[in-house]
């Protein structure tokens, strides 16, 4: 990433976000999130991947009318499928026995037992928690209305984060390896929750390491 001089990012909100999102956001004083664009399937808005003990694995929260062109604040979670059970039973059984899961475990189980309404609530809850855990200290403020062109003072940064890209390579991010619960190969931008769960407190260093400013 070339040198920013701007102090204001403007990102999509996601589901316990991948670490690429909290190593680009430490270039900014302000986190605005796009809380009026429409909802796009297939982005980590609703997914993210952790490492399990065979492989890569996807968390998906379903939504109710993912394909209408509703805003993304106003999208509904479905609770017809028990998938905050699935989420958390999985996350246990990758990271349960990881160093730092017995200090942070706690707040994800309790805010996915919460059941809220609305996706945009969810992920700001899971949001403020990593950013408390991570000691990243931002304004946060959300967008009033949509505007496709950004004042040149406002890093845009809406899709540019997305699982369709390469995750080795970017310009937002690059990875540094730690050491993961499995595999012998270092698999680069899961959730945070993975640096959180198998580094803790040095999660922070990790990440400002892989900011490419």
């Amino acid at each position: 990433m070339e040198n920013i001089d701007t102090k204001t990012i403007l990102i999509d909100l996601q589901y316990l976000p991948c670490i690429n999102f909290f190593s680009t956001i430490l270039n900014f004083d302000e986190i605005r999130l796009e809380s009026h664009e429409h909802y796009v399937k297939q982005s980590y808005r609703n997914r993210c991947y952790i490492l399990g003990a065979n492989k890569t694995e996807m968390l998906i929260v379903p939504v109710l009318d993912g394909n209408s062109k509703i805003a993304v604040k106003d999208i509904k979670i479905d609770y017809q499928q028990r998938w905050p059970e699935i989420h958390w039973r999985t996350i246990k059984a990758a990271y349960g026995k990881s160093p730092f899961f017995e200090f942070f475990g706690d707040y994800f189980q309790h805010t996915l037992q919460k059941r809220p309404h609305f996706l945009w609530d969810l992920n700001f809850e899971l949001l403020t928690i990593c950013l408390k855990l991570l000691k990243i200290n931002k304004t946060i403020s959300l967008t009033e209305n949509y505007q496709k062109e950004q004042d040149i003072s406002i890093f845009d940064a809406r899709d540019l984060i997305n699982p369709k890209k390469d995750a080795k390579s970017g310009i937002l991010h690059q990875p540094v390896a730690y050491q993961q619960n499995f595999g012998n190969e270092f698999v680069p931008n899961l959730s945070i929750i993975d640096l959180l769960f198998c580094r803790g407190n040095q999660s922070l260093g990790i990440l400002k390491k892989s900011s490419a400013n």
